[in-house]
């Protein structure tokens, strides 16, 4: 059954996260500074970065050696080949190539540009002339089904309710303009709700309809955490009647298509 409406709100002045923080208490404190509390059913989205920025996921371009590969592509792509290194230490293939673009494919199995390594919005030393030295980048976290599974597990246990935890990103897309939320990882939902079989408005079954229902959520999430310095990182959707059963929480693997049936690789 779907929602008849939901709500979503950001948690204002989220504090700017560092390597060690625990997220769990960090929520906790906002969601009193915001006097908000969790309730049965909640929806929680986390923006990769702060999640990322608690497991020191950050590279020092500084020690990046290149390789020859990442030397000669990085001349391809018109990018510093530093970075062209750490992405393709990040991932299992190049999928497409051109100046200024460079699609991979995640170790994780996410097809994305750059690894979805970046270095927006996190801090780097001031050169002196009020231009930022790009010393140092981000990474994707290092498992984000399995950070929000414990994620939930804590605030469920702390909270007392059942909630859901996705962690999200902003992605481009092969066939449209400009960026989109993206679900990294998730917990306590169907990240794919497989409805083949049922009956549509007029008693056909559906054959191949599958719902993306945790990027669905990530996207509508991502209007209110932004794209630059908003500082909403954490955003809770309420409304949603999700399904916690175990044997429906699929985590984001299950939004990953095969190679063999995708037809842009």
């Amino acid at each position: 059954m779907t929602a008849a409406q939901l709500q979503l709100f950001a948690l204002s002045d989220f504090p700017l996260v560092e390597p060690g923080d625990d997220l769990a208490r960090l929520i906790d404190a906002s969601l009193s500074a915001n006097q908000q509390t969790l309730e049965e059913g909640d929806v929680l989205v986390l923006a990769q970065k702060i999640v990322s920025k608690a497991e020191n996921r950050y590279v020092d371009l500084n020690q990046v050696e290149p390789t020859a590969e990442a030397l000669e592509l990085a001349v391809a792509v018109d990018k510093d080949p530093r970075i062209v290194s750490v992405i393709l230490d990040e991932s299992t293939a190049v999928v497409r190539h051109c100046p200024g673009v460079l699609i991979v494919e995640h170790r994780l199995g996410y097809v994305m540009a750059n690894a979805g390594i970046d270095a927006s919005n996190i801090e780097h030393a001031d050169s002196g002339n009020g231009d930022d030295l790009v010393e140092r980048v981000l990474l994707l976290p290092n498992n984000p089904d399995q950070f929000a599974a414990d994620l939930a597990q804590q605030l469920n246990k702390t909270h007392g309710v059942k909630v859901a935890v996705i962690i999200n990103d902003s992605v481009g897309r092969a066939w449209r303009n400009g960026t989109t939320g993206l679900a990294l990882g998730a917990a306590g939902l169907a990240a794919l709700d497989d409805r083949r079989g049922d009956k549509d408005l007029y008693g056909r079954t559906l054959l191949v309809t599958e719902v993306a229902v945790a990027d669905q959520l990530a996207s509508a999430a991502a209007l209110l955490q932004g794209e630059g310095g908003e500082g909403k990182p954490l955003v809770i959707i309420r409304g949603y009647n999700f399904e916690s059963s175990p044997e429906r929480c699929n985590g984001v693997s299950a939004l990953l298509r095969d190679k063999e049936r995708d037809l842009f690789r």
